[in-house]
């Protein structure tokens, strides 16, 4: 009898150490509001959505300790509509992320399946709407041509991070066409760093995907995710962020060059013909954000953006800026109410291009603006 008692407390007391551990989280965030479009294709638009300025999501997380500083990892993400209940990114069960790997305290991590880039990792997040999780959507550069509000993901992706030394972090990953005889066919490759010292944060990033516009619907990224369709897509850029009490000021550039572009076909669809030539973006971003108390802040940013475009009609420079503002008030630590206003101007250049808000219905000129409110609930 003693020795029955003996084992079964120890196996209660490994149960304990065990369980204390290894954890399996389920969380989420939820965005529900009314949107106000001046000008969607020529007519004033009054929509209830979800996700208009954070996308909503649930996700499940996990991690168990193997020792010695080692721990195996997964994540599994979903994006959803709260307004009807059907799942985002094509109807994909894990379409914001889903991957597992392993992390160390003293190496970093290394994962393998759908995740982000190395430029939505390091760059992103010193951006207006590169705000982890689910971006700030209503603020994307134009046709969100850099990819920093993540419109879309990259699949069988193998990525490293480093751990931080001495406020340095870095990381690289490859997506995998997954294509006999094509290895180069609709693959993905991309590297980032983040420097932070006192109240700056410095960080750079590089992106490239090649053959976007094959018929490979198995490679790094879905055809059906992606704004444009290029032979080749290069983002790269650098940014700043600077830190004083309750403000905080920040600058972010990024350029985009696409080769053998044929069309732009995101969500806002101009069915946009390039004569398979190229085009580029260069965007200049300056962002602020002051927290007037712990439960109210203000945030906002101006982007200019720059175009080349090269199409049947001849060169054309088109010209974009954009203002976002939100004013943002917590209810409490998990429930905030927010307001934001985003206005767009584009100068066309003979074009044909229109002012586009990221995920609103297109314009019929060169002018729109944006009204959203809405309620937030983080679980």
């Amino acid at each position: 009898m003693k020795k029955t008692f003996l084992v079964a407390a120890w196996a209660a007391a490994w149960a304990c150490g065990a369980h204390a551990q290894n954890s399996v989280t389920l969380y989420g965030l939820i965005d529900a509001g009314l949107a106000f479009n001046s000008n969607a294709g020529g007519a004033k638009s009054y929509q209830a959505g979800s996700g208009d300025v954070t996308g909503s999501h649930w996700g499940i997380k996990g991690r168990e300790d193997l020792g010695g500083g080692t721990a195996a990892i997964f994540e599994l993400e979903n994006g959803f509509s709260v307004m009807n209940g059907t799942m985002r990114q094509g109807g994909r069960l894990f379409g914001f992320q889903s991957w597992v790997g392993l992390t160390s305290t003293r190496y970093g991590t290394l994962t393998f399946g759908r995740q982000y880039d190395s430029v939505v990792d390091y760059l992103a997040p010193l951006s207006f709407t590169g705000v982890h999780p689910g971006g700030n959507n209503l603020s994307a550069h134009p046709y969100d041509n850099d990819n920093l509000n993540n419109s879309f993901r990259v699949n069988n992706a193998v990525k490293f991070a480093s751990a931080d030394y001495h406020g340095i972090q870095f990381g690289t990953l490859y997506g995998f066409s997954n294509e006999a005889g094509g290895f180069d066919d609709n693959r993905v490759y991309s590297f980032g760093a983040q420097y932070q010292t006192g109240p700056l944060v410095f960080a750079a990033g590089y992106l490239q995907a090649n053959n976007g516009g094959s018929s490979n619907t198995g490679g790094a990224i879905t055809l059906t995710e992606r704004t444009f369709i290029a032979a080749q897509q290069r983002v790269y850029g650098a940014g700043v962020n600077w830190t004083a009490g309750n403000a905080r000021l920040g600058f972010v550039w990024t350029r985009t060059q696409l080769d053998g572009l044929d069309t732009i076909n995101g969500a806002n669809s101009l069915g946009l013909t390039q004569n398979g030539q190229g085009a580029s973006f260069s965007n200049y971003e300056v962002n602020a954000a002051y927290h007037f108390t712990p439960a109210f802040s203000v945030t906002g940013e101006y982007t200019f953006t720059q175009g080349a475009l090269s199409t049947s009609s001849g060169d054309h420079h088109p010209s974009w800026h954009e203002v976002s503002v939100q004013a943002d008030y917590f209810l409490s630590k998990r429930t905030d109410v927010y307001t934001q206003v985003s206005w767009q101007h584009i100068s066309a250049d003979g074009s044909g291009l229109t002012a586009d808000v990221s995920g609103q219905s297109v314009a019929s000129g060169d002018q729109q603006t944006v009204v959203g409110v809405g309620l937030r609930h983080r679980f």
